[in-house]
């Protein structure tokens, strides 16, 4: 089985790979055409937005199962034209290519995200949640969502939703790894924005782990939660890391990091993703932090 994954170089593309190549799979990811290198003949160039060269590696690769990650995943990027082109024109350039070259894949798995969910606040959110997305990331994948169902009785579209989750390599950009760095580092205090927000945590492996298994099933017009279903405040994060580094550090919130649209409490229900792939959890979080330490 030969597996594409387009962003295959970002931070859940190198977990989602190793993943794959475990279980067997042959596995071949996209890059920019600058990237190209002989070296790693698994990477081949072709841009979402550049569908001549789509088309050319689709027609070299003809994927069995395809798990499309590339997209503009931090919130607070600061074009908002960037996340809908890279997000839902890239999406489509990816499902047009995928027809126009005649490939018939087991399953596409598009990776949307939580975040279309928005304030929703009432309990453990699950895929019956109605839409509210608050910032133009979240609502560019909602449009992806939308854009891919008129490609589902052409396509095996699976569409999942992860929550929020974490792993050594993820940016500093986001809470988690920038908040590690700081105890790797002994700094004796961090700024950070609203600390009164809760998230459902997974950690990467498991994540990875789940696309996997969702390949191997009939999933096919199903759009599933990828989450713990354990929510999990700021405030007690940041304690746990304390718990685990041996010292606490100072927060400082820092107004410029506030943002006007924070999503305040963002936790699923993971009960789909289990009914389609039987058991799956994903480690505590503190065992994920600790990893992410090096403890």
């Amino acid at each position: 089985m030969r597996a594409l994954i387009t962003g295959i170089e970002g931070f859940t593309g190198r977990y989602v790979a190793a993943e794959l190549e475990r279980a067997g799979y042959e596995v071949c990811g996209t890059c920019a055409a600058n990237r190209s290198d002989p070296a790693t003949p698994h990477l081949i160039p072709a841009d979402l937005l550049d569908p001549p060269a789509l088309e050319n590696a689709l027609a070299t690769i003809r994927p069995d199962v395809v798990v499309h990650l590339a997209a503009i995943a931090f919130v607070g990027h600061g074009d908002a034209n960037a996340f809908y082109q890279t997000n839902l024109i890239g999406t489509r350039n990816l499902l047009a290519a995928l027809v126009k070259t005649g490939c018939h894949p087991k399953s596409v798995l598009l990776v949307s995200s939580a975040n279309i969910y928005g304030n929703a606040t009432a309990g453990l959110l699950d895929e019956n949640t109605p839409p509210n997305p608050v910032n133009d990331y979240a609502v560019s994948k909602l449009a992806m969502e939308y854009m891919a169902s008129l490609w589902r009785t052409q396509l095996p579209i699976v569409v999942a939703r992860p929550f929020n989750y974490t792993g050594v390599g993820q940016s500093p950009d986001f809470l988690l790894p920038k908040i590690v760095s700081h105890f790797q580092r002994r700094a004796r205090k961090i700024e950070l924005g609203n600390l009164d927000v809760s998230r459902d945590f997974s950690d990467v492996r498991a994540v990875a782990e789940a696309y996997r298994r969702l390949l191997e099933v009939d999933a096919s017009g199903q759009t599933v939660n990828i989450c713990s279903g354990r929510t999990i405040p700021l405030r007690q994060v940041i304690r746990m890391v304390e718990a685990i580094a041996g010292y606490r550090i100072k927060v400082n919130v820092n107004p410029a990091f506030v943002r006007a649209d924070e999503v305040h409490t963002l936790g699923g229900n993971p009960q789909r993703l289990r009914d389609l792939i039987g058991d799956w959890q994903s480690p505590p979080l503190e065992k994920t932090l600790a990893w992410m330490l090096g403890a």
